[in-house]
């Protein structure tokens, strides 16, 4: 009785753990894509201003689209022990992909001393 217990415990604690992995990440957990400042070295300050705000916009909707995502796959790990996320997609590329322009953008606005 004791080894069934114990199995039924290591079954459900893997479980719970492969539930919570597939689940959507929060923004701030997604690191950033590599994008090199090289293709943005071409620009002006005052275009790379306006870059540098298109970015950012972008990363504030997939930002607020992930965490939507995030928060659905918390509701419905709860009612049915499945990440709604794994079934429809996340954002995460996405955030990914907008952290890293705004790395390169800023990089870019470093090496051509723009303020």
């Amino acid at each position: 009785m004791n080894n069934f217990k114990l199995i039924q415990n290591i079954f459900l604690i893997l479980l719970f753990t492969f539930v919570l992995s597939n689940c959507a990440s929060r923004p701030s957990s997604i690191a950033a894509s590599y994008v090199s400042h090289e293709k943005y070295m071409d620009y002006s300050c005052v275009q790379l201003a306006t870059k540098m705000s298109d970015a950012q916009g972008e990363l504030q909707k997939y930002s607020d689209l992930q965490n939507s995502k995030a928060n659905m796959d918390a509701a419905s790990v709860f009612f049915v022990l499945i990440p709604a996320s794994s079934l429809t997609g996340d954002h995460k590329a996405d955030v990914a992909k907008f952290k890293g322009e705004i790395e390169a953008i800023n990089t870019a606005q470093t090496k051509l001393k723009c303020k």
